[in-house]
């Protein structure tokens, strides 16, 4: 046996504890990705500047991080790293780009500058949604997207929410049907929204005007947009296509599950409760109507009774 060496044993000791063990960084809950603390749905920043020109107010989302092989004659298995990002400043500016590399900071850099030189402008109706519902498609991957009001929120995909929230888009509903690659989903959805029309670009190529009927405000006409020219009723065909989200569409209808009636419906409990609600059916809607028409409540007495209108409150400025 070899003697006891202690300043040996003592060496060995301090370099083992000054190596220490590896312990991954701890993220804050909003620098976490999609799954922890994965890289997929991570920031990492802005693109580097070219020349004079910063990214400012520009953010870089990771979209996809995999391990490629690729087969040498000489070297065999060559191992890198693939990269899918997708970068935008949250006002309608948004690109994506893949990079690779031997290491993962290498691909990011990679990824990250190439989507920033590869930026494209989307358009957004007031700055919330998407301007009309559209159906978009790449390979075998469809993408069926609809408007939605303030306030609904993202209800899509995780890459297409990731997407949305670095162009701009807050309020939105995406149905992916058929394949499920990320890489698809992603340029099937920039596809769309590339392909959008704005309402007057929509009202000069049908040359007619677009209305807004909305029941918030009581299906009152608002007109979005109207062109140089406007046809007549008698030069648009039987045949036309007018239905505004067909027209978007492309003359394609949605299929949807019939909604079947609630089992209430069936008891006679409801009959005899429709029976009693059908004297006052359509009430509000008439008083509504007329509140619209004439300024107030009125029958066909209401010229003979004066005194039988009802009472309306005087303005603030009267009663001080």
């Amino acid at each position: 046996m070899l003697p006891e060496d202690p300043e040996r044993e003592k060496k060995l000791i301090q370099l083992r504890d000054t190596m220490g063990t590896f312990k991954h960084a701890k993220l804050s809950p909003i620098e976490r990705g999609w799954t922890g603390a994965k890289m997929p749905g991570r920031s990492i920043g802005p693109p580097d500047p070219i020349g004079e020109d910063n990214f400012e107010g520009f953010d870089t989302r990771v979209l996809e991080l995999k391990t490629v092989f690729n087969m040498k004659g000489n070297f065999g298995r060559k191992r890198r790293l693939s990269v899918f990002v997708v970068t935008g400043n949250s006002n309608g500016l948004a690109g994506f780009a893949t990079g690779k590399g031997v290491d993962s900071k290498i691909a990011l850099r990679k990824a990250k500058n190439r989507s920033g030189q590869k930026l494209m402008h989307i358009k957004v109706f007031r700055d919330h949604t998407v301007y009309h519902d559209f159906f978009t498609q790449f390979g075998s991957t469809k993408i069926f997207v609809r408007q939605r009001p303030p306030g609904h929120g993202l209800a899509c995909h995780r890459a297409i929410r990731t997407i949305c929230n670095v162009i701009g888009i807050k309020d939105l509903y995406a149905k992916v049907e058929g394949s499920t690659n990320l890489q698809h989903i992603v340029k099937a959805f920039f596809l769309g929204l590339l392909k959008q029309k704005t309402h007057q670009e929509i009202a000069e190529d049908k040359k007619l005007h677009l209305i807004e009927l909305r029941k918030e405000t009581g299906n009152f006409p608002n007109v979005l947009a109207s062109p140089a020219e406007c046809r007549q009723p008698k030069d648009v065909s039987s045949s036309e296509t007018l239905d505004f989200t067909q027209y978007c569409l492309d003359g394609r209808v949605i299929y949807r599950k019939r909604k079947e009636p609630p089992f209430f419906t069936k008891l006679k409990s409801w009959q005899i409760y429709k029976k009693k609600q059908e004297k006052i059916r359509g009430h509000e809607q008439v008083r509504l109507n007329m509140l619209a028409e004439y300024g107030e409540l009125r029958s066909f007495i209401t010229d003979k009774y004066p005194e039988c209108r009802p009472a309306k409150r005087p303005p603030k400025e009267q009663t001080e």
